[in-house]
């Protein structure tokens, strides 16, 4: 169950930083973009992905928005973490 959980985490982290890779490329060619509520969802529920895909594709992060997304993102992920412990 451990690692169901883990590789599930991974691959939405992963689909994260994808989704601010090619909104990326999208805005390069002027094409339709990912919405922005998409990537700001991507931050509360993957922050780690989206992160790295803020900082990998330089992409959003003149916008402070997408960064309290990231911070409360994981706030978030720390307080499921200290509920499922029991912490």
């Amino acid at each position: 169950m451990k690692q169901i959980l883990e590789s599930g985490l991974l691959l939405l982290n992963l689909a994260a930083c994808a989704l601010y890779g090619i909104d990326k490329v999208k805005a390069k060619l002027h094409a339709w973009r990912i919405p922005e509520r998409v990537l700001l969802a991507c931050g509360l529920l993957a922050p780690v992905g989206a992160g790295l895909g803020m900082l990998l594709f330089r992409h959003k992060i003149r916008k402070p928005r997408f960064y309290l997304a990231l911070l409360a993102g994981i706030i978030l992920w720390l307080l499921a973490y200290c509920l499922i412990r029991g912490l």
